[in-house]
């Protein structure tokens, strides 16, 4: 049986913005920077200005796609060693969220928790999401910090600073 929030009915959305947003923010964690560049800063804020309610849309759908794609490497890696994805990623994602009270209220915390869940179990997170409504202003840091933390996550696990960057990379010039 199909469900509503099948990834094959969800829109990839602009995948290139997101993950350059996301690789942004690694590298200033690398970094141990607080911030991003103020340059390369003022570029994001530039083009986001510039995005029609289209294009934000297509930049949302993109991060839920990164979302999508991380949590299906997570799984398949907490597979191989017998471990369950929700039970190693989900607790680690709340905690780091609720260390961060400055950029992300505790109301988001659960939405972003429920992303990671549907993604989880193959689910779209971006059409799990849409069931509730539009986005909030409220839930854009702290989408673009899952995405990051996740993306961050497996860069732990692989030892490799670079690594969900580069898979994402690699898959889109695979796919073009």
């Amino acid at each position: 049986m199909s469900s509503s929030c099948d990834p094959a009915l969800a829109p990839a959305g602009d995948v290139v913005t997101a993950l350059l947003m996301i690789d942004s923010r690694l590298k200033c964690l690398h970094e141990r920077k607080a911030e991003i560049d103020p340059e390369q800063r003022k570029m994001i804020e530039e083009f986001t200005a510039s995005l029609d309610r289209e294009g934000a849309n297509a930049v949302l759908d993109g991060a839920c796609t990164l979302i999508f794609m991380y949590m299906t490497w997570l799984r398949s890696a907490y597979e191989r060693h017998d471990k369950d994805v929700i039970e190693n990623v989900v607790p680690h994602l709340v905690a780091t969220m609720r260390m961060m009270p400055a950029s992300i209220s505790p109301e988001v915390i659960p939405t972003m928790a429920g992303l990671v869940i549907a993604a989880g179990n193959d689910l779209s997170p971006n059409l799990w999401r849409k069931q509730y409504g539009d986005w909030t202003d409220a839930e854009m840091t702290p989408l673009e910090a899952t995405a990051t933390l996740l993306a961050e996550h497996i860069n732990g696990l692989t030892g490799d600073p670079d690594f969900a960057t580069r898979m994402i990379s690699d898959a889109l010039a695979a796919a073009g």
